[in-house]
């Protein structure tokens, strides 16, 4: 009995081969993502009369979530006349993989109510991810306080668990609560709250909280070390920066997608583009992020043109350009003013089959537009989108009309950003403006007194000064 890797057949005898054989088989499917022979195994799982034995159903079931078949796996459960917790936690499991949270938490729910079974810290720490990726703060609660019931709160995988819900959730200080309680802390849980603090904007305590786990001695990763180089770029903190370059040079970190991606940036953001290009150009393999972060690092210093360049050496090297890709070429062309450039980036973007476009990029487009004095033909992109347009959107155009005095324009602009921020006054003052720069000063007056009249308010400008 064998299986050939390139063809993925079996060869076996039929009248030979035994329940251990069988099991076995089916693991090394599981492994290998063969669903054809995995499919045909499970005939035979049929046919030997295995169908009612729990620990073949539990393979079975971890087979057909792992080749994302969650409706093949979800059959085999609901026909299994005994469950073991096995058969819970891979069931949940696979529906948290497949990213069909909603069918995790359902199942948890289930599971709970039967109290057939003890619940593990793999079934909590699973549907707990299930949790965090629908920001589900309530079920979070619930799940932590039955954790705290089982004794399973101090689990590492259970609290790191948590932690990342209430981080998600913008709950910092509940996830700070769990970190501290925990008595064992890993490399992933100390990684988990690094990412939940610059989620939340709080970079300066994410740099705090780096240099204390390496005061404790904490195995550095390259996920904490991207994480810690993000937060410097965004405090603009060359030097810890550099350092923190030398220490992914010195732990070999420094070939690592993630972690060049996150250099690039920082030195980017710190003012020394030469020094982004060298980090990105020592890369021998390079993936789309990396691509993406130098495009954008050379369009935040203005280098249009050498962001161009690198887009098409990018597809040169056979690789794709993804959506991040576009935008970011859109928003060179936005900032440049370069409305012939962006029409062909943006054609590339609908005729390619691998990237559909999205609400963002037809947004850049109407902005460019708008930028270089083409108000029609934004408004006639804005009605023709498959997309309801945005805030921004409508904000780029009525800026556009008063740049360019398009009154009729405007006031259609205006009327939609009425609707749909109706407490925002500078879209009040905005439409005034274009009215008097046409020269239309009754209606300029009118939008002034109709601010006043509907409670809306205009931000007050302020200086760091």
């Amino acid at each position: 009995m064998g299986i050939c890797s390139d063809k993925r057949l079996v060869m076996f005898d039929r009248n030979s081969i035994d329940v251990f054989a069988l099991r076995e088989l089916l693991q090394q499917c599981a492994q290998r993502r063969s669903l054809l022979v995995g499919k045909g195994c499970h005939g035979l799982a049929i046919h030997l009369g295995l169908v009612t034995d729990t620990i073949t159903c539990n393979i079975l079931i971890n087979l057909y979530t792992k080749c994302g078949q969650n409706r093949c796996a979800r059959h085999v459960f609901d026909a299994m006349p005994v469950r073991s917790v096995v058969s819970w936690n891979t069931m949940i499991a696979g529906y948290t993989c497949n990213g069909e949270d909603v069918q995790a938490l359902k199942l948890f729910s289930m599971m709970h109510q039967e109290g057939t079974q003890k619940m593990s810290e793999f079934t909590l720490s699973s549907t707990l991810c299930a949790c965090a990726a629908k920001y589900a703060i309530i079920e979070c609660q619930q799940l932590h306080t039955i954790a705290i019931k089982l004794a399973l709160d101090s689990n590492s995988f259970v609290g790191t668990a948590v932690l990342d819900v209430y981080a998600k959730c913008n709950m910092i200080k509940d996830a700070y609560w769990v970190f501290e309680k925990m008595p064992e802390k890993t490399a992933v849980t100390w990684s988990s709250l690094f990412a939940g603090l610059m989620q939340n904007g709080l970079h300066e305590e994410a740099l705090h909280l780096f240099q204390s786990s390496q005061r404790k001695g904490i195995k550095l990763t390259e996920f904490t070390l991207s994480a810690i180089l993000s937060t410097c770029a965004s405090l603009a903190l060359i030097i810890e920066g550099t350092q923190l370059h030398a220490v992914t040079v010195k732990y070999g970190f420094h070939g690592n997608f993630f972690v060049a991606s996150s250099l690039v940036d920082v030195y980017a953001r710190c003012g020394q583009i030469e020094k982004a290009y060298v980090v990105f150009a020592d890369m021998e393999y390079k993936n789309v992020v990396l691509w993406n972060t130098m495009i954008a690092s050379l369009t935040r210093h203005g280098r249009f043109w050498e962001a161009m360049i690198i887009f098409e050496k990018m597809q040169q090297v056979g690789l794709f350009p993804n959506e991040v890709t576009y935008l970011s070429m859109m928003s060179v062309c936005s900032h440049a003013g370069l409305v012939e450039e962006a029409r062909h980036y943006f054609n590339l973007l609908v005729s390619d089959q691998t990237v559909e476009p999205n609400v963002l990029h037809y947004s850049c487009m109407v902005d460019v537009l708008g930028r270089c004095g083409k108000t029609g033909e934004a408004w006639e992109l804005i009605q023709q989108m498959p997309f309801e347009p945005t805030i921004s959107m409508w904000g780029s155009l009525l800026a556009s009309c008063r740049k360019y005095r398009h009154v009729r324009l405007a006031r259609i602009a205006a009327e939609q950003l009425f609707q749909l921020e109706p407490e925002n006054g500078g879209n009040h003052i905005l439409l005034s403006d274009v009215y008097a720069a046409s020269g239309n000063w009754e209606n300029a007056v009118l939008a002034r007194e109709y601010l006043k009249d509907s409670g809306a308010t205009k931000d007050m400008g302020s200086s760091w000064v």
